[in-house]
Order: structure tokens, then sequence, then C-alpha cells
């Protein structure tokens, strides 16, 4: 097969051996050329030039916010998908079943690739920007600008980083006094006091360290968005979401000061101040209203078989 491997040489676990490493073991059996980004939406613009040559497989080395940008470029055509762990959670990889070490992941990748494990999934758009496992608005969304702010700390700081820009983003930087922005779904409900809501396409939401902050497990590739709104943001609703999410299987459920919706295939989130948001945790900016949408099988993705992760050895 043809590939194309885009490599984030920047992300925090992506070195210049890794990439020799991995494209070598790529190389082994598949046409393989390996494209580094350069500046933001980079990604993009390689993947969806490498559809339009009819390239089988764009392999994504990097974090998650590369991922994204390298799945606008291919989402809608043959071209498939392949994630390679490369950034400090490497959510959307660990939630299709991948090894967090980028060599483990290749090994996995190339096993998937040689079995013909391929298959189209559903991905979530927000204002027509396409996102893999998760959209969020307000607060959520206010978190991941202060933490881009300060883009530098995420390799050495780590889970410990986002926690503290969380706390202090609840304390000094966002709005905490009234709501935010009103989410309508198609069915006519309106929640006309939202302060955050995340869109999931995949669960979990994210993870802290190995622990999976696990929202809601009826969003998957194959079902239409879940949507959870927080109506408050005091300390008794936070601390009561964040230990649902991590000691409920089933994750949250709708209750006091947090709606839950699951099955939705559009929905409309708008006010008449702007109000910030974030896709697989790429900060987009403010804005005053959100079109959020699911495509059925719009994406053409390479999956591994979670039974089996072969050993580094595979691959070199």
């Amino acid at each position: 097969m043809k590939i194309v491997l885009i490599a984030n040489a920047s992300a925090s676990s992506v070195t210049a051996r890794t990439r020799v490493v991995i494209q070598k073991a790529l190389s082994a059996d598949h046409d393989v050329e390996l494209r580094e980004t350069a500046r933001r939406g980079h990604a993009t613009r390689i993947a969806k030039g490498a559809a339009a040559e009819g390239v089988d497989i764009v392999a994504v080395l990097g974090g998650d916010g590369t991922l994204n940008e390298a799945a606008n470029g291919v989402v809608g055509t043959n071209t498939a998908l392949a994630p390679i762990p490369g950034g400090s959670t490497n959510v959307f990889a660990r939630t299709i079943g991948l090894p967090e070490d980028p060599v483990h992941a290749t090994a996995a990748t190339l096993e998937a690739i040689d079995s013909g494990s391929i298959r189209s999934v559903g991905v979530g758009s927000a204002n027509e920007r396409y996102f893999l496992f998760h959209v969020g608005i307000g607060f959520d969304a206010a978190v991941v600008a202060q933490v881009e702010k300060r883009s530098h700390l995420k390799r050495y700081g780590g889970h410990a980083f986002f926690a503290w820009a969380g706390f202090t983003t609840w304390l000094q930087h966002f709005d905490r006094s009234s709501p935010h922005f009103a989410v309508e779904y198609g069915d006519g409900t309106v929640i006309d006091d939202g302060y955050f809501t995340i869109g999931l396409n995949t669960d979990p939401y994210t993870y802290l360290g190995t622990r999976p902050f696990t929202v809601t497990p009826d969003a998957t590739l194959e079902s239409p968005l879940s949507l959870v709104t927080l109506r408050s943001l005091g300390s008794v609703t936070l601390t009561r979401l964040m230990l649902s999410s991590l000691r409920n299987p089933d994750g949250v459920s709708t209750g006091r000061g947090v709606d839950v919706a699951k099955g939705i295939e559009s929905a409309r989130i708008h006010s008449e101040t702007p109000f910030p948001y974030q896709l697989d945790g790429d900060y987009l900016g403010d804005v005053t209203s959100i079109d959020l949408r699911w495509e059925a099988e719009a994406l053409r993705l390479v999956m591994p078989d979670r039974r089996h992760v072969p050993r580094p050895k595979e691959v070199l």
C-alpha cells in the first residue's frame, strides 16, 4: 500500500529516532513517504493532498491536534486514517485500543493493515469542522485556551499541568456568575443555561494518567453523539461529575445541574455573546453559534485488534 506518514516534530513523544524507527517499520512492506508539519493547519493540507493523489493510508505520528487536522483532510475520501500516538494524552488512539508507546502502536497498526482491518466510522462536526472524539464548549474550552497559552509546558507538566490549568481557569479566567449559552436539540428541547457542554463521538472524554474519564459509554464510532451540559459550575456539581466519570463505568446521568442527551444527530449551541470552543483538544476561539452534526461512516479508519498488541521487536 501507499502510505503518507505525517509527523509533528514538536509533539511530546516524537523524537528523530522515533520517526526513523516508525518510517522504517512501515516501509518494510509498504511504499511510505514522510511529510513533516511546519505550522498549524499544515496536517490538513498534507492529508487532503495525499487523498487527492490516491494514497491508501495517511498515518499520523503526533498528538490529538495533529490527528484532528489530518482527519479533516481525509474525511469523505477513500483514504484511511491511521493514528500513531505521539502527544501528551493521545485520547483517540488510546480509545481505539492502541498502546501509548508509538513503536508498539506502529506494530499494532501494521498488523491491522496486513489483516485488512479498515472500516468506516462516524465523526462529529462543529461548524463544518470534523472531530474524532469530542467538542468542548464553554468552560472546557477556556481551560484548553489557558493550556495553549503555555503550550511549552505540556511536554514537561503532563496531566498535573492540565489539572492546574483547570483549577486556575475555574478560579480566575471564566465567569461563573451567569450562563454562557443555550443548547437547542432537533426535537425542540432547549437547555438555556449552559456553562459547559461536551459533545462526545467516543468515550472516554479524556484520561487522567491510565484512568479514563467515562462520561457516557453510549458514545461510540457507530452511534450518534452524546451531549453532556453542565448548568452550574459550582464546586459540588464539578466534583460530582469528576467522581462519577472516574468511578462509575456507566458514566454520568441527568440530575441536579447536569443534562445528558444521547443519540443526537444535530444540535445548535448559541448565545448573544461569544463563547469559546475546542475540538479534540484544539482551541478554536470564540463564536456566537455552533451547529453540531453527526456524520455516519464518514471516515475510513485503520482499527487495531485489541486482543493482541505486538511487541516492539516485531516492528524493528
